[in-house]
């Protein structure tokens, strides 16, 4: 064991400590899978990363990403901590236009955008509607009538996520999910605010089992839902998702769709510094 660089930053949230928190293990060369995740259930927060030296030499560094209970090929909100975290503890990009991260899914490229972050959506892996026992565990879990079940689709990018659309962003507030109901399935929930706000969406996310069943905000759903609602017409090219409201949380998720990519960004700040015996 050794002391280690450690840094907590809140991620997609302009306020501090209203976002999503994000435990980051800046030099983790030497630690094995089994201690990474036996720190991550420590912490108990949604992730925790460890930056690594990259072994593509396109990367810029690279990341393993953590649950309490598994380790994820990519996550979006570990991304954008992530690459923060590194830039300010003297990492320098080989490009001056982007970062480019290494991770389980392949490489990630992450942009700088005004005073915020943001990651190239992944492709995903899988993107088809859910069939009818999956559709009626939906409506079961989310105590909703199966009509108020605008779309589901599989959206998988690293997570294995379900995409569900509601009709308003009212209907997303006042779920009160059956979390036995859940199972395994992580689903995310999303319908539209009226115009005029500060906000185009509300998103909430639920993953039975883990640390926070709930999360505050999460990139990796936003990111599979864009490329869902974008590319079939539900949103526009340019939108931001609000996440965590119900939890007294304040994200926001910035997505733009520029050419072949999908942009998802969010700001993000660092709140706790210091270091840590592994």
């Amino acid at each position: 064991m050794r002391i280690r660089p450690f840094h907590q930053a809140d991620v997609f949230s302009a306020e501090p400590y209203r976002g999503n928190p994000l435990a980051v293990v800046v030099d983790a060369e030497d630690l094995s899978a089994e201690q990474m995740q036996h720190f991550a259930n420590w912490t108990n927060l949604s992730e925790t990363t460890f930056l690594l030296p990259p072994t593509d030499p396109e990367a810029d560094y690279r990341v393993r990403i953590f649950t309490g209970t598994e380790e994820f090929p990519f996550a979006g909100h570990p991304t954008l901590g992530s690459a923060h975290t590194w830039l300010e503890a003297g990492g320098v990009p080989k490009s001056a236009d982007w970062l480019v991260q290494e991770c389980g899914a392949g490489l990630v490229r992450i942009k700088r955008d005004g005073g915020r972050l943001a990651f190239a959506a992944p492709p995903l892996t899988r993107f088809e509607q859910v069939d009818s026992s999956v559709r009626q565990q939906l409506a079961a879990a989310l105590r909703l009538p199966s009509a108020d079940i605008l779309d589901a689709s599989w959206l998988v990018n690293g997570p294995e996520w379900i995409g569900v659309l509601l009709g308003s962003a009212g209907q997303v507030l006042a779920l009160e999910p059956d979390l036995a109901a859940m199972g395994s399935l992580k689903i995310g929930v999303i319908g539209p605010h009226q115009p005029g706000g500060d906000a185009d969406f509300e998103v909430r996310t639920f993953i039975p089992g883990d640390a926070m069943v709930e999360d505050p905000v999460t990139g990796s759903f936003n990111a599979g839902a864009a490329q869902w609602l974008i590319g079939t017409g539900r949103a526009p090219r340019q939108y931001v998702a609000a996440q965590g409201t119900v939890l007294g949380r304040a994200g926001r998720v910035h997505v733009s769709a520029e050419g072949a990519n999908i942009w998802v960004g969010g700001h993000s700040a660092t709140c706790i510094r210091g270091t840590v015996t592994l």
